[in-house]
């Protein structure tokens, strides 16, 4: 059980952020990577770390789907204990890791200011009657979610009208898709994308750090 820190450049740092990767791709991908690299450049140390059936997918080479969301959150409730003790924590993650720490942040005994969300699996792509939802209403602290306008898992037409018990603050990026990634012909680029994404998530940590 290991965290991967990217700390800080601008010292000392604000707030840090427990970072869980998403369901087919662990902690090493570009975009955890990438991501960690521009909150670090923002004031936030960022820890990232691999699910246990990531870390036997890579041990064996062979993709694994993730475990059942019990067995999830109890890992994630234990990375938490390694945070740094006297920095103010937030958690979040790439969408199954974004939807796990909500969750989390329901039952959590950490001091979990809030929540950040990168592409949050609202529903399975083609399954809108199938939200993962339910617990919104039970989420203790502020929610953020930074989410692509297409995205399969939630467009933001999809997301206007839905009824949700506790509206997170949405953040939506232009043209995205569930990685944020912007088509080539609407103009946008993804670094755009990612840089205001990371801008927006810096600003909301910080924002509650200091209060």
């Amino acid at each position: 059980m290991t965290i991967q820190w990217f700390k800080s450049t601008q010292q000392p740092a604000q707030a840090q952020f427990i970072f869980a990767h998403g369901a087919g791709a662990g902690s090493d991908s570009e975009f955890m990577q990438h991501m960690a690299v521009l909150l670090g450049k923002k004031g936030i140390d960022v820890g990232l770390f691999d699910f246990e059936y990531m870390q036997i997918a890579k041990q064996t080479n062979k993709r694994r789907p993730p475990d059942r969301a019990p067995k999830l959150l109890d890992y994630y409730a234990h990375i938490l204990t390694l945070a740094q003790p006297n920095l103010p924590l937030f958690i979040g993650g790439k969408s199954m890791g974004g939807r796990m720490a909500s969750m989390l942040a329901c039952q959590s005994k950490e001091p979990i200011l809030g929540v950040v969300a990168f592409g949050y699996p609202f529903h399975p792509p083609g399954k809108p009657e199938k939200l993962r939802i339910d617990h919104f209403g039970d989420i203790a602290c502020p929610f953020i979610v930074l989410q692509g306008e297409r995205d399969t898992f939630g467009t933001r037409e999809e997301l206007a009208t839905l009824e949700l018990a506790k509206r997170p603050e949405f953040v939506w990026l232009n043209d995205g898709d569930h990685s944020l990634k912007p088509r080539k012909r609407s103009g946008f680029t993804v670094e755009q994308n990612l840089s205001e994404a990371a801008e927006n998530a810096a600003n909301f940590m910080i924002k509650l750090a200091v209060q």
